[in-house]
C-alpha cells in the first residue's frame, strides 16, 4: 500500500512537471483528451494543482469541468450514431432496460451523478448511454460539467485541507465500498424520480 502511494506520488509530480507551464489550459486540455479516449488521472492532475496553488483552485475545477464536458461528446456523438448494439454487448439487458428508464425519467440527474463520481465508476458508458437514447447536447453538456464541477471542488477542497494524499485515500475507499455507493445512487435516482413525478401531478392537477 505505501508503495502505490508513493508511486501516485511520482506519477503526480512528472504530470505536474509536463503541464504546469500551461495552467488551467492544459487542466482542460488533458481532461478533453480523458473524456474523449485515452484515460487520464484527472483527480491526481486537479489535487496536484489545487496543492499548489490554493488561491486558484477554482480555475482548475472549470477548466476540467469544461474540458470533461467537450471530450465526452465524442462517446456521446458515437451512441447517437447508432451505438444500441455496441452498448448491448457490455451491459445485459435488464441493465440496459434500467438506465433507459432512468434517462427516459430524469436523464440529467442520470448523467450529472456518474459524472460526480471519481474512479472506477463507469462514467463512459453513461456518456454513451446518454448518446444511445437521444439526449439533448445542451442537456449532456451541462450536466457533466455541473457533476465534475462537484466533484474537482469537493477534492480540491479535501486536497488543500488533507493533502494530496487524500486523492489515494478515496480512491481505495471507493473500491472497497462500490455496492454501498451504487446502492446510495440508485436510491437517490429514485427519489428524485418521485419527486418529479408529484411535481408533474400537481402541476396536471392544477391546470385541470
Amino acid at each position: 500500500m505505501k508503495r502505490l502511494a508513493e508511486l501516485s506520488i511520482k506519477y503526480r509530480a512528472l504530470l505536474l512537471g509536463f503541464l504546469k507551464p500551461l495552467g488551467f489550459w492544459g487542466v482542460g486540455a488533458v481532461a478533453v483528451l480523458d473524456s474523449s479516449s485515452i484515460p487520464v488521472p484527472m483527480d491526481l492532475i486537479v489535487a496536484g494543482y489545487a496543492w499548489s496553488n490554493p488561491h486558484r483552485f477554482y480555475l482548475y475545477v472549470l477548466a476540467a469541468a469544461v474540458g470533461s464536458a467537450v471530450g465526452g461528446l465524442a462517446p456521446y456523438w458515437l451512441g447517437r450514431a447508432g451505438g444500441e448494439i455496441f452498448l448491448m454487448k457490455r451491459i445485459d439487458r435488464a441493465r440496459y432496460e434500467k438506465m433507459r428508464n432512468r434517462f427516459e425519467r430524469q436523464e440529467f440527474l442520470a448523467l450529472m451523478i456518474p459524472s460526480m463520481m471519481p474512479p472506477p465508476t463507469p462514467w463512459k458508458v453513461f456518456v454513451f448511454a446518454a448518446g444511445v437514447f437521444e439526449m439533448r447536447v445542451v442537456n449532456f453538456m451541462l450536466a457533466v460539467f455541473a457533476g465534475r464541477v462537484v466533484r474537482f471542488t469537493v477534492l480540491s477542497l479535501l486536497t488543500i485541507r488533507y493533502g494530496p494524499q487524500i486523492v489515494h485515500d478515496l480512491t481505495i475507499l471507493m473500491r472497497q465500498h462500490m455496492l454501498a455507493v451504487l446502492i446510495a445512487l440508485g436510491v437517490i435516482l429514485v427519489v428524485l424520480a418521485v419527486l418529479a413525478l408529484r411535481k408533474g401531478m400537481s402541476k396536471r392537477v392544477a391546470s385541470a
